[in-house]
């Protein structure tokens, strides 16, 4: 399957929301005047792209119209089209740095699938050529330490772990030791689910981010946020306030195909200023894919 077709079935319902709305409002007219416009502005912020962007694409709309007198539904989706696309920004991969240790850094709340991204990015790796580590740094839940050792086992990766309850940042002090020391490619770090509304657990965060650096000045170091889908408007605070607390090099935004809201990933560009490098559209390790801002957008709006 090839990328536009693994976008376009993993945004189905959210396609199909945003097309089911845009059918309402034209109601076959082909020509979209203020009322409409209000009612399509609307509809983009019920699919989650969030009152701030949709403002934003809309007065897009508005410009385009005033400029070339076009109000058809072509013109619409075409300055739709373009206004999400800057909004995006350009396509940013994550890339490994060849001779030397890359460190990624897993950071979100719980249930956003932080330890499912850092297995299947192990499998890509390990299907790279890479060698890769793992280190469970959420040590608050004894079943997150245990899901990670089964993804080390299902992928003969080795695993850095102590008991549950033990000092994250301890944690991932030893496993950069075993990194350097092994000469590894890839260390995945998996982190607690921290509530972003809980300052000391905010502060542990940064604690191990300064641990990291410390003990590996000289390696490539990326922070990836990962967010949920269907949480929503939430993603969007988590976005703001995970990023005063880390620097995020970049976000992940999993679970888009279980929600016909995944309109959020653009209200999350919006508001962060790190890229959204890679999509969760489904269960399997290759639905984990990199995040192409044109083909989401044409997954995303009808007619394309």
């Amino acid at each position: 399957m090839g990328i536009f077709e693994s976008f376009k079935n993993g945004l189905l319902k959210t396609r199909g929301f945003v097309a089911e709305g845009f059918t309402k409002i034209s109601a076959g007219l082909g020509r979209y005047d203020e009322d409409m416009l209000d009612e399509l502005e609307a509809l983009l912020v019920q699919a989650d792209v969030g009152v701030g962007a949709s403002l934003q694409i809309m007065d897009s709309v508005r410009h385009h119209i005033r400029q070339t007198g076009d109000d058809s539904v072509d013109s619409v989706l075409f300055a739709m089209n373009n206004q999400m696309l800057k909004i995006l920004g350009e396509k940013t991969e994550l890339h490994i740095e060849e001779n030397t240790l890359n460190i990624i850094l897993l950071v979100g709340v719980n249930g956003t699938g932080k330890t499912t991204t850092a297995g299947k990015l192990c499998l890509r790796y390990k299907g790279e050529g890479k060698k890769v580590m793992l280190a469970a740094a959420d040590t608050f839940r004894a079943a997150a330490i245990e899901q990670l050792q089964v993804w080390g086992e299902r992928t003969n990766t080795p695993v850095i772990a102590q008991t549950i309850g033990s000092d994250p940042a301890a944690v991932c002090y030893d496993a950069v030791h075993a990194a350097i020391s092994r000469r590894v490619d890839v260390l995945i770090i998996d982190t607690a689910g921290r509530l972003h509304n809980k300052q000391n657990l905010m502060d542990e965060l940064s604690k191990i981010s300064k641990v990291v650096y410390r003990e590996a000045p000289s390696s490539s170091i990326k922070a990836l946020l990962v967010i949920d889908a269907t949480t929503g408007q939430n993603a969007v605070i988590q976005a703001e306030v995970f990023s005063n607390a880390i620097d995020i090099h970049g976000m992940v935004i999993t679970k888009l195909d279980g929600s016909a809201k995944g309109g959020v990933a653009i209200a999350v560009a919006h508001k962060a200023k790190s890229p959204i490098l890679l999509a969760g559209l489904g269960e399997s390790a290759e639905d984990l894919v990199n995040f192409d801002p044109e083909i989401f957008v044409r997954s995303l709006l009808p007619n394309s």
